[in-house]
């Protein structure tokens, strides 16, 4: 590429042989070779652009051929083939990398970005074009990527607008456009999020630089976000990707803060995320240091800078399990400290979101990828104005990779497509039915073919529970998997089925969601899709909680009720509390053994009031194995059957009816006889009764409980009931009457 204003004769450089292609005279020219692929043929044909000063943009087709041995020559040359690609234009931006063409045309009074592609086949396609809302004049003239040209001409071509286009594989496309400022009271540039379908207008208030810093905004091409900065002044990280909510960008300002992480010098962005320092003469490749944008993560005084920073962290590093388990460090020592937002519970769904993003498109419109839905708080030091603008018209029907996404952004846009994202609150609805509906089968293993559905009041087949069920197995067995240390928290050990369904149901529900919406895309890979993101959710919950438990040194051995918590136990038992609030207000599942922990952990560290408060109000949920411990371990002193029966009546029916088998107290006894006279008389039907009572059958003579106790012995006696209550002939008339006996003598102090 070669640009002068006398004489320009323009080389080929490629093959070894240098080949005259050109002469242009009295114009400077630029002249930019295309290679979409390398050559294919034995004797390549080299395609190039010619621009010129005077506003048109010429394609040249030139073909070499052999002549005596290794002489190469240009064939038939004096007549060129030459295609007219643009004319009055004001600007234009080379994509080396993606060989598109990005110019503005004037014509008609009207601003117009296009673009053009160019073909691995040498063919090229206008591929869509678009009204601009900027100020230009028919007499600017700006090149952007066309090589470097002299000093002074670059100093001329300064002092107009500053305008870059950025796309990226997501189908994203924007501009970024500033124009020159006099006055350093406020700074004022925009981007168009073309894939959205609005611009945003962002007025920046500058830091205290020097007046030898540049007064040039940069823009920088970072995958997922654009950077925009002004050395020494202002840093501003916009995403691309998630552009709607002014927190999920990051906005800095002052010298302090961007000395050690930008070049005080003006930066070119070049194709992709390639950079020119014009000062130094050295080329850079733009990305995001993961490792300097934890450690502002730590130093973060502001929800809003929290925010960004850990979106930007997962999006730029979520490959990297290092940095995942310093995140998760830093979540475990700081979850109380931002108010604006629930920062766990951001951690979990935007990490997972990222997890099988890479997996397909359109994940943005069919997962959460952030809890956080408005943000009205300002921003300090930015303010900004939304506008919707005109989506491009796109002048193809036929599209493939990058035009593909981006056709699918655009429609999404123009059809007013709400977003389907994934909610697991009918997760949560169907779960409680289930529930319900498998009281009465669990103690049967679900021997029978059919479940009552209380919902739709029809039997749905058992299959569909045990199928439901092999999908939390996969689930936890993809969460073992990817804990390669042995496990401190005793979680994943219980065979805990009311939440293994909870977490099978997700992975139901989240697949049949993906199919619905992903078109074209394998069962299989959506099925692994599903069991994945639940996987990598579980997974960070664990991973938070076994990141305290060895913080504070806890062992799962130590976990005895028969002593009082200490101040780790303490930490560990609200870092718990927390991460349930977290994950109750959007219906996600637990690990299977969290609720048990938890329990135990309640039980050890609060007083009797504060815990039946949380058991009272749902906080803390007793479970068969929690409470099994807290029989076992605790004697029958005053206090503990207090804490014991405090504990025991407050047990949902299905597990109270095996945890009071487990002990040996009055009160016990009381509860399993009326359970039992409950069971036989629900569907008793009064006879009339001819026979006469034999008193002389009973201990006691107390004619109401003789009547009774005689009924009970009936019902006993038949086959439906032994087969309706099998497992139970431990429990009898007689044992009811006992119970009874005993009961009457202590209410009435005897």
């Amino acid at each position: 590429m070669l640009g002068s204003k006398c004489l320009t004769l323009l080389v080929e450089i490629f093959p070894v042989n240098n080949v005259k292609v050109l002469k242009a005279v009295d114009s400077c020219v630029w002249v930019q070779f295309l290679y979409p692929h390398g050559a294919s043929h034995p004797l390549p044909q080299s395609h190039l652009l010619l621009v010129s000063e005077e506003k048109y943009i010429e394609q040249f087709h030139i073909q070499v051929t052999k002549e005596d041995g290794n002489r190469v020559v240009i064939k038939n040359s004096g007549h060129l083939r030459r295609d007219r690609i643009a004319e009055d234009f004001v600007w234009a931006q080379w994509d080396m990398r993606e060989q598109r063409l990005y110019y503005i045309d004037l014509k008609k009074s009207r601003i117009i970005l296009k673009c053009i592609q160019f073909n691995a086949d040498e063919s090229f396609t206008l591929m869509f074009e678009t009204p601009l809302d900027i100020p230009l004049s028919g007499s600017e003239f700006k090149l952007v990527n066309f090589g470097c040209g002299y000093h002074e001409e670059q100093e001329k071509l300064s002092k107009h607008l500053t305008l870059y286009v950025f796309t990226n594989h997501t189908g994203s496309l924007c501009a970024c456009y500033s124009q020159k400022f006099d006055s350093w009271e406020q700074i004022t540039y925009s981007v168009f999020y073309f894939h959205e379908g609005y611009r945003k207008t962002f007025t920046a208030a500058p830091g205290s630089g020097g007046s030898h810093v540049t007064k040039d905004i940069t823009f920088l091409n970072l995958d997922y976000y654009v950077a925009v900065y002004l050395p020494g002044h202002f840093f501003h990280l916009l995403n691309i990707q998630h552009p709607d909510l002014i927190c999920h960008s990051l906005f800095l300002t002052g010298n302090n803060s961007m000395a050690d992480v930008l070049p005080q010098s003006a930066l070119r962005p070049l194709s992709g995320s390639l950079v020119l320092d014009w000062g130094l003469g050295k080329l850079y490749r733009a990305t995001l240091n993961p490792p300097r944008l934890l450690q502002f993560l730590g130093a973060a005084q502001l929800d809003c800078d929290r925010m960004a920073t850990l979106h930007c962290l997962l999006a730029c590093g979520r490959e990297l399990q290092p940095l995942e388990a310093q995140i998760i460090q830093w979540i475990s020592e700081n979850f109380s400290t931002c108010h604006s937002f629930d920062l766990i519970q951001e951690f979990i769904i935007a990490s997972s979101y990222w997890s099988v993003y890479p997996e397909t498109s359109n994940m943005d419109m069919l997962l959460q990828y952030s809890s956080v839905l408005t943000w009205d708080s300002e921003i300090p030091g930015i303010t900004l104005v939304t506008e919707e603008i005109p989506l491009p018209l796109m002048k193809v029907h036929s599209f493939q990779g990058y035009w593909e996404k981006l056709n699918s952004n655009l429609e999404h846009v123009k059809y007013a497509t709400p977003p389907s994202r994934y909610t697991n609150s009918v997760v949560w609805r169907e779960w409680h039915n289930l529930v319900a509906e498998l009281q009465g089968c669990w103690g049967q293993r679900l021997r029978s073919p059919t479940v009552w559905s209380q919902e739709t009041g029809k039997r749905r087949p058992t299959v569909y529970v045990r199928n439901i069920l092999h999908s939390a197995v996969k689930v936890i067995s993809n969460v073992e998997a990817r804990h390669l240390e042995p496990r401190l928290a005793p979680l994943l050990q219980e065979e805990d089925t009311r939440h293994r369904l909870l977490v099978g149901l997700m992975v139901s529900e989240l697949k049949d969601h993906l199919l619905r919406y992903l078109q074209g895309v394998e069962k299989k890979k959506i099925e692994q899709m599903a069991v994945d993101y639940t996987s990598k959710l579980l997974h960070l919950i664990c991973c938070i909680l076994e990141t305290s438990w060895r913080k504070h040194s806890l062992d799962s051995w130590a976990l005895r009720l028969d002593g009082s918590g200490s101040a780790a136990e303490s930490a560990v038992f609200h870092l718990m509390t927390r991460i349930l609030e977290a994950t109750s207000s959007l219906f996600l599942p637990l690990p299977p053994g969290f609720h048990t922990l938890h329990t135990i952990l309640g039980v050890h560290c609060l007083p009797l009031h504060s815990l039946l408060n949380y058991i009272d109000n749902g906080v803390l949920l007793l479970t068969e194995t929690a409470v099994t411990r807290l029989l076992k371990d605790l004697d029958n002193t005053e206090k503990n059957e207090k804490l014991k029966f405090s504990v025991i009546v407050r047990l949902p029916p299905l597990i109270g009816q095996k945890i009071y088998r487990l002990w040996d107290h009055p009160v016990s006894s009381n509860v399993i006889a009326r359970n039992h006279v409950t069971r036989l008389l629900q569907n008793y039907k009064k006879q009339p009764w001819s026979s006469v009572i034999n008193k002389s059958s009973f201990s006691v003579d107390f004619l109401p409980l003789n009547y009774l106790i005689e009924i009970l012995t009936s019902l006993e006696s038949s086959t439906q009931a032994l087969n309706d209550f099998e497992g139970h002939d431990n429990v009898d008339a007689e044992f009811v009457e006992e119970a009874a006996l005993k009961h009457t003598t202590m209410l009435l102090g005897l």
